[in-house]
C-alpha cells in the first residue's frame, strides 16, 4: 500500500500493509467469526485504524450474519427491484412498509426476520411476487403496476425452470466438483437420453436447443445467464424440496459416472459427433450471428430414436453397458 495513514504508536503518517486474518466481533447479541483484513504499519509493526479497511470488515461482518442467520443478501434485494421492475418506494407500498424500508436495506441496514422471509420468498418464486402485486395493486401507480407487472410476466415466461431439471441439476452439484455450466448442459441432456432409453419416457417436460457448444436447456442458460452460476447454485442447493426418486438417482448417478469424468470442451466434441445435435445445428456454427432464440429445437423423437438404436448396437441391459458408449464416443473424439 501506497497510501499514507496517521500511526497513533509513530505519531505520523505512514505506510501500511493488509493482512487477512480471522477476526470475531459481537451482533446482535451474537459472536460472529468471520475473514478480515488487519492494517498494520510498516514502520512498526502495530496494527492502526483505516477508515475504508474498517468499512469493509463491517460489511464482511453483517455478510456472515445474514449467511449464519439466513437473512436475504442486499443483492438479492437489488436483484428484486431489477428482475420486478419495481422502484424501492412502490415495493415498500406493496408490502406495506414504512417508507424508505427497502432504501435504507439496499444501504445495508438489517432487515427483520419477518421482512428477510418475506423478501427471500418474493426473490425465490415470482408467481408469489405476483399474487402480491394483483392484490396491491391500489397501492402504486397504475403505470407502476403495469411496468412490473410486464416485467414479472416476461421473467415467468423466460427463465422458470422445471422442478425436475432442478432437481437433476442440485444433484450434479452435489456429486461433481468445479462443474461448468457448459458440462451441466451436456450432462443435462444425457440424463435425459439415458432415461429414455430403459424407460421409454423423458424426464423432463422442456425440449433441449441445438446450441453453438452443443444440446443446451434454454431455460437453464438463460437464468445462469442473468442472476450467475454462484448465485443459482446457492439458490439450489438451498431448496430442500428438489429430490429425486431411487431410479431417477441411479440413471443420475451412471450418467456422472460415465460421462463427468470428461471436461466440458471433450463432451462438446463428443456430442456433436452424435446425429440429434448434428441435425438441428446452427447455420452459422462458425460465427457469432446467432442469438438464443435463433436455435432449433433438438426434437425429443430424435433423440429417442438415436439413443434407442445405441442401446440395440451396444446390446445393453442396464446402465453399467452405457460405459461402452462413451468409451467408443470418447475413442472418436481422439481420432
Amino acid at each position: 500500500m501506497d497510501e499514507l495513514v496517521l500511526c497513533e504508536y509513530c505519531e505520523c503518517e505512514q505506510k501500511y500493509k493488509l493482512n487477512l486474518v480471522r477476526k470475531t466481533s459481537i451482533l446482535e447479541d451474537e459472536e460472529i467469526s468471520y475473514m478480515g483484513n488487519e492494517a498494520v504499519c510498516k514502520n512498526c509493526g502495530n496494527e492502526i485504524f483505516v477508515s475504508n479497511v474498517c468499512s469493509e470488515n463491517l460489511k464482511s461482518l453483517y455478510e456472515e450474519y445474514r449467511k449464519k442467520n439466513n437473512i436475504i443478501k442486499v443483492n438479492q434485494i437489488s436483484d428484486i427491484i431489477i428482475r420486478y421492475c419495481i422502484s424501492e418506494e412502490s415495493l415498500d407500498l406493496l408490502l406495506g412498509w414504512e417508507e424508505a424500508t427497502i432504501s435504507r436495506y439496499l444501504d445495508g441496514d438489517m432487515p427483520t426476520d419477518n421482512h428477510s422471509d418475506l423478501l427471500k420468498k418474493i426473490y425465490e418464486y415470482p408467481r408469489y411476487y405476483l399474487t402480491i402485486l394483483q392484490s396491491n395493486k391500489d397501492r402504486i401507480k397504475i403505470i407502476d403496476y403495469y411496468k412490473s407487472m410486464k416485467s414479472v410476466k416476461i421473467f415467468l415466461d423466460n427463465c422458470i425452470v422445471e422442478e425436475k431439471i432442478d432437481s437433476v441439476i442440485k444433484y450434479c452439484l452435489e456429486r461433481c466438483e468445479d462443474i461448468t455450466l457448459n458440462s451441466l448442459q451436456k450432462l443435462l441432456y444425457y440424463v435425459q437420453a439415458a432415461y429414455y432409453m430403459f424407460t421409454d419416457e423423458f424426464l423432463f417436460n422442456e425440449d433441449c436447443r441445438a446450441f453453438i457448444d452443443g444440446p443446451a436447456y434454454k431455460s437453464v442458460y438463460e437464468r445462469y445467464e442473468r442472476f450467475g452460476f454462484y448465485e443459482v447454485n446457492e439458490q439450489l442447493m438451498n431448496k430442500k424440496k428438489l429430490v429425486l426418486n431411487d431410479y431417477e438417482k441411479n440413471i443420475v448417478e451412471n450418467v456422472i459416472k460415465f460421462y463427468g469424468c470428461y471436461s466440458g470442451k471433450i463432451l462438446k466434441q463428443m456430442v456433436q459427433n452424435e446425429s440429434p445435435w448434428i441435425l438441428s445445428k446452427p447455420r452459422n456454427i462458425d460465427t457469432n450471428v446467432c442469438v438464443n432464440r435463433d436455435f432449433k429445437i433438438i426434437k425429443k423423437n430424435v433423440i429417442g430414436q438415436y439413443f434407442k438404436a445405441i442401446k440395440q448396437k451396444y446390446d445393453m441391459e442396464n446402465l453399467i453397458d452405457l460405459d461402452r458408449y462413451v468409451k467408443d464416443s470418447f475413442s472418436k473424439v481422439l481420432m
